[in-house]
């Protein structure tokens, strides 16, 4: 059980990583969101144009809120 949780939170930080990255990037915000929609897809995750503004938006506020607290 220990090894199952383990690769569950490796594979969660790397995308939570790849996010980051992602929203760091000097592109448009639009042409990020459109970049995480299609990797998203083609990893087998389906979720509307609006789920994907939602997630987006929660991960920039909360890596804005990390900021803040620095």
């Amino acid at each position: 059980m220990k090894a199952l949780s383990l690769i569950t939170a490796f594979i969660g930080g790397a995308a939570a990583g790849a996010a980051i990255g992602l929203l760091f990037a000097p592109a448009k915000g639009s042409d990020t969101r459109a970049c995480v929609a299609d990797f998203m897809r083609k990893h087998g995750v389906n979720l509307n144009h609006e789920q994907i503004d939602e997630l987006t938006s929660k991960i920039e506020s909360k890596i804005k809120g990390c900021k803040e607290d620095v």
